[in-house]
C-alpha cells in the first residue's frame, strides 16, 4: 500500500493514524519532499477524474490567481496546475492491491478494511 499526500495535512494525519491503528503497513509519499510523478498523477486523474483529484476547496486553490483557476477546464490543464502546485492535489490518495482510494472517509475505509480492499 502506498499513501500519497503531504505530511502536515490534517486529513493525511488522520488517514495515517487510521492505517497505523489498523496495523496496516504502507509507504508514504510526500508530494513536497518526494515530488509529483506526472504519470502516476495522470493515472489517478484517469481513474478518479480531474475534477475529483484537483482540490478546489483548499487554501492553495483559493490563493491561485483567477487567471490560473479559470484556465483549468480539462484533465491536461488540471494536471499542469497540480504538478506545479502539489498542495492542490486532493489528499490522501491510497494505492492498494485491489482498489485505490481518494480522500479520507473513516466509515468507508472501515468497510474497505473489512472487505479486504484496503491492503
Amino acid at each position: 500500500m502506498k499513501v500519497y499526500g503531504i505530511r502536515n495535512c490534517d486529513t493525511v494525519k488522520k488517514a495515517r493514524k487510521f492505517l497505523e491503528e489498523a496495523g496496516m503497513d504502507y509507504t508514504f509519499h510526500d508530494y513536497r519532499k518526494d515530488g509529483v510523478d506526472a504519470d502516476r498523477l495522470a493515472a489517478f486523474v484517469g481513474e478518479f477524474g480531474w475534477d475529483t483529484v484537483l482540490n478546489r476547496r483548499g487554501t492553495t486553490w483559493r490563493k491561485l490567481d483567477d487567471e490560473i483557476k479559470d484556465a483549468v477546464v480539462d484533465a491536461a490543464s488540471a494536471l499542469s496546475v497540480m504538478i506545479e502546485h502539489p498542495s492542490a492535489i486532493r489528499r490522501p490518495i491510497v494505492e492498494c492491491e485491489t482498489k485505490n482510494f481518494i480522500g479520507f472517509d473513516p466509515v468507508a475505509w472501515e468497510m474497505a478494511l473489512e472487505l479486504g480492499e484496503l491492503k
